[in-house]
């Protein structure tokens, strides 16, 4: 399976984003007191992706796109909805935190890890084919990060 070295990459782009989010909240804490839209998307987020990661088994997955050695398609939970459960968690999580922020800087961040991750959903789309025969019509049926829509 051909697969590109830009994974590595994608994943600290992401976990930057997150980490600088992180930073400006907690020096916008100082200032603001979090909105409770802000607050509901941090919740939810944490729990789609604590959902995905209980369903999905720890160990089967991997935090770079690429599909684990050995690992098992999950279709169901969050799953049975959308390919990319723990992706959608973090977007929530990051909307949050820019609501919280509330600045060019956080909306930044935010835009930032979107794009990591629209790309790493479709390095992941693609060798998870390679590796799963179901995976064609489970992408099928399917969407990548909202039910229904995309």
């Amino acid at each position: 399976m051909s697969r590109s070295p830009g994974g590595g990459f994608l994943l600290w782009v992401q976990f930057g984003a997150l980490a600088g989010q992180g930073l400006l909240t907690g020096l916008a804490l100082n200032y603001v007191a979090p909105s409770g839209w802000a607050l509901g998307l941090i919740v939810a987020g944490v729990l789609l992706g604590t959902w995905a990661i209980l369903v999905n088994r720890p160990g089967n997955f991997n935090f770079r796109p690429e599909p684990r050695e050995g690992g098992v398609l999950i279709t169901h939970g969050p799953y049975r909805w959308i390919r990319h459960p723990m992706y959608l968690g973090l977007l929530l999580v990051s909307a949050g935190l820019g609501g919280i922020i509330d600045s060019f800087h956080g909306w930044m961040l935010s835009l930032t890890l979107l794009g990591a991750l629209l790309i790493k959903a479709s390095f992941e789309d693609r060798w998870m084919a390679q590796v799963h025969p179901g995976w064609a019509a489970y992408q099928a049926r399917t969407r990548g990060f909202i039910p229904f829509i995309y």
